[in-house]
């Protein structure tokens, strides 16, 4: 069985699956521990908005994540804003990410196309609220692993709230592949055997639940020197354990070698054409096709 996740813009689509290249959806337009950017967009300045989503494009996000969480802000309205503007630059398909259920479904009313929403979790009054407008809206849904009792270390527990959660969004007609689970990374600076919690877990959710996962990458090193080294392991470990799509940022180049390199050992590059797109070193101009000039032939 192959689980494919479509997602689109108006002009492109993106699917996210077991037999798909890894997605990047990048992570930079959230206002969240940025008060330069959370005070312009609260002003309504979309300047670094903009930035931000040309830049993660350039750098190869095949999908953005769009968060207006600020406080004391009209969230609905801004992330509406932020929505349409960064529909009106970029050619990528969104994820409307909010923990408040007014901003998903103004976010859903202004979007073109068919996006992802982060997220659901396993609370039934978020069950209840969430699952109907993602149906209504024909979009696709992340479910993190938790619900009320928080989020357990146990990755047996985390891996039946993600089954419920994809139980339940079947009741409200969203089908086992427009659910991509993430099964929460902790921080290994603080959980030591949170990348271990993690591996098994995907692979579960692969394997029995056959449904696509995505996390919050950058959570994994928080806490720890050398950030980028961390991630740029834990992505391609993640990517081998079954992992199809992370919300990372693509101007950490480490962390995109990783994850292209992931591909070519997973087969998801063929004639490693990606990755000789982004890495061959261009050839010398007046070099023959073994890139040395004046190539002399021994006798």
């Amino acid at each position: 069985m192959t689980t494919r996740t479509v997602l689109s813009s108006p002009t492109k689509e993106v699917i996210i699956g077991f037999d798909q290249p890894f997605i990047m959806i990048g992570e930079r337009i959230n206002p969240t521990g940025r008060k330069l950017l959370a005070a312009e967009m609260k002003e309504g300045n979309f300047n670094r908005v903009t930035k931000d989503a040309l830049a993660q494009v350039a750098a190869g996000a095949q999908m953005l994540d769009v968060n207006a969480g600020i406080p004391l802000a009209d969230e609905p309205q801004i992330l509406a804003d932020t929505i349409q503007l960064v529909q009106s630059i970029t050619d990528v398909p969104l994820v409307i990410d909010s923990s408040i259920v007014a901003a998903l479904e103004k976010g859903l009313e202004v979007y073109e196309g068919r996006a992802l929403v982060n997220s659901v979790t396993g609370e039934e009054d978020r069950l209840e609220t969430v699952l109907p407008l993602v149906a209504k809206h024909g979009a696709a849904v992340v479910a993190i692993s938790n619900d009320e009792s928080g989020i357990s270390e146990d990755p047996n527990v985390r891996y039946e709230v993600a089954k419920k959660i994809v139980e339940r969004a079947q009741d409200y007609g969203i089908a086992p592949h427009d659910v991509v689970v993430d099964p929460l990374v902790m921080p290994v600076g603080a959980i030591n055997d949170a990348g271990v919690q993690v591996l098994e877990l995907v692979k579960r959710l692969r394997n029995e639940l056959k449904v696509n996962t995505t996390c919050g990458a950058s959570n994994f090193s928080f806490g720890v020197p050398n950030r980028n080294g961390i991630n740029a392991a834990f992505i391609s470990m993640a990517i081998g354990a079954g992992m199809t799509s992370a919300i990372v940022n693509p101007l950490h180049s480490e962390v995109v070698q990783s994850i292209r390199a992931a591909d070519v050992m997973m087969g998801k590059d063929p004639d490693c054409a990606n990755w000789l797109k982004n890495y061959r070193e261009p050839t010398a101009e007046g070099a023959g096709r073994s890139g040395r000039r004046n190539r002399r032939r021994r006798g």
